[in-house]
């Protein structure tokens, strides 16, 4: 069973109930409190073990009224810090493939994001993030804002900004979309379990997804009669959470790979079969038309 546990520190002599120790601030550094704290308890951890740790975001400051992940070794510590270390083992030892950059525009890049590759991370760790991925893949004074999100288990197209100003743009510009706006195209391609091609016309889906209305247009490009699985093309023109899964499953085309909504088990060998293969949409800082496609080895293959 992976070690899991929480700990917590605080950088003074005057004792807490919701501080496990208090650590006295004199030269001490996040490294070494965290270190000199866990030593001779149940949860003792080497300096190699917490420097891997912490390098993977799992270790958090609190000074004043601000909270934030902390890396910096040796960061001297104030009178009223507060550390917060949060180890579990299994996640600290999750591994993701590369993210690839498919455009620098400055403001902004585009971005294939693999699968397993979150958006966002936990207070656990932020190491298979696409956030993290691009901070140690440019320079360091380069600020990394998420615009929007993809699931977890889906792949392809998503956008980083490097500004807040871009990132406020951008993520209104999404935020903001309505059903006859063309200001913003997003188009995925799944692959599904059953036969799509009887639908010679794109179909379009209305069913709500949690309650909020949703709309997706699906549309086959090609049916594998031998593995009874189609190939589809879908826009939406709403962005509900797991909205392209729902729609599939309401019409009785499950994702292949899909273990939440569709059929899939763990035994399943294909990962989920949903992919954001293109973007086209109106850049609201430059008033220019962008288009991003992935290139076909990156696509969902029938």
């Amino acid at each position: 069973m992976s070690l899991i546990f929480e700990h917590h520190i605080k950088l003074d002599n005057i004792t807490d109930s919701t501080i496990d120790k208090c650590v006295d601030v004199n030269a001490v550094t996040a490294l070494t409190a965290l270190f000199d704290s866990l030593t001779n308890t149940d949860n003792a951890l080497s300096k190699a073990q917490l420097k891997q740790a912490i390098s993977k975001g799992a270790l958090w400051l609190t000074r004043g009224k601000h909270t934030q992940r902390l890396r910096r070794l040796k960061r001297a510590m104030q009178q009223g810090d507060e550390l917060h270390f949060y180890y579990n083992e299994a996640v600290l030892a999750s591994e993701v493939a590369a993210a690839i950059l498919i455009s620098d525009e400055v403001d902004y890049s585009v971005w294939y994001k693999p699968f397993g590759m979150l958006s966002q991370g936990s207070k656990w760790s932020d190491h298979c993030t696409i956030s993290r991925f691009v901070q140690q893949h440019f320079p360091s004074e380069r600020a990394v804002f998420i615009v929007h999100r993809l699931d977890k288990a889906a792949t392809g197209l998503i956008l980083i900004a490097h500004s807040k100003k871009a990132a406020q743009a951008l993520s209104s510009m999404f935020e903001n979309r309505t059903t006859n706006d063309n200001s913003l195209e997003k188009n995925y391609q799944i692959i599904v379990h059953g036969n799509h091609s009887i639908n010679e016309q794109p179909q379009v889906i209305t069913a709500e997804v949690d309650g909020k209305s949703a709309r997706s247009t699906f549309r086959c490009l090609t049916y594998d009669q031998n593995k009874n699985q189609s190939l589809i093309e879908v826009k939406i023109d709403s962005g509900r959470k797991h909205q392209i899964r729902v729609h599939a499953a309401s019409v009785g085309l499950p994702i292949v790979g899909d273990r939440l909504h569709g059929i899939a088990d763990n035994n399943e060998p294909l990962n989920l079969q949903l992919c954001a293969v293109s973007l086209r949409f109106i850049c609201p800082i430059t008033q220019k038309t962008q288009f991003f496609q992935l290139s076909e080895v990156l696509r969902p293959q029938l």
